[in-house]
């Protein structure tokens, strides 16, 4: 089992957006809020293309044995 690219971006996609939405409810910046939310969902389905990608590759290296 190994991380791929997708997974580790998309998780730190996910990551900064909470932080960026946290910081516009410290500012009260409905922008910087749905901005944030917006990272969370694009890094959340990147991350899911990673999982799915490993997934796959795991099914294809297992169908050589």
């Amino acid at each position: 089992m190994s991380i791929n690219k997708d997974q580790i971006e998309g998780t730190l996609k996910d990551l900064g957006g909470q932080v960026q939405q946290e910081a516009g409810k410290l500012l009260d910046n409905q922008q910087q809020q749905v901005d944030g939310l917006k990272n969370q969902i694009e890094g959340k389905l990147q991350k899911k293309v990673g999982d799915l990608k490993e997934a796959l590759g795991d099914l294809k290296d297992a169908s050589k044995d």
